[in-house]
């Protein structure tokens, strides 16, 4: 287990991060703020799906969820239509106007970290990229245990 100097430098870089994702974003079209590119990105990496799952995929509120849907179906890019298996709900998915919008705005993404790493090794990207799939990862299974995270044995002394 990494010493808890560690944890504390781990905590300030994840928090630097937020500097990163702002600096992305505004690389964005004005009429896409980052929570619309999420549900674009989403819908197109899981298919077809509920406002509800959405959320819960996003981690947010359904209300917060529901502008975001509007926000994007306002613009075309995602379609929304009744479910099947319960006509009170709607099912959602990415239109191609969408797809279209989407792969502008990856090829994008792709370009601007490009320019910021370009001094980066393959393997520096690569292995970013593993440690930040362990990180989420680590936390997913955090979110499965109801979020708690893993105990640790602890022994007393008396």
């Amino acid at each position: 287990m990494a010493e808890r100097s560690q944890y504390e430098e781990l905590a300030r870089q994840i928090s630097a991060i937020g500097a990163v994702k702002r600096e992305m974003a505004r690389g964005l079209p004005p009429e896409c703020p980052p929570a619309s590119a999420a549900v674009l990105m989403l819908l197109n990496k899981h298919g077809e799906m509920r406002t509800s799952q959405l959320a819960e995929l996003m981690a947010i509120d359904m209300s917060v969820t529901s502008r975001h849907v509007a926000h994007v179906a306002d613009r075309g890019w995602i379609e929304r239509h009744p479910d099947p298996q319960d006509g009170r709900s709607r099912l959602l998915r990415i239109s191609d106007r969408g797809e279209r919008f989407l792969t502008d705005l990856s090829a994008h993404t792709i370009e601007s970290l490009a320019a910021h790493l370009h001094d980066w090794s393959d393997e520096d990207v690569a292995q970013l990229n593993d440690l930040l799939n362990r990180l989420r990862a680590s936390f997913g299974d955090c979110r499965a245990r109801g979020g708690q995270p893993h105990e640790t044995k602890t022994t007393a002394t008396h």
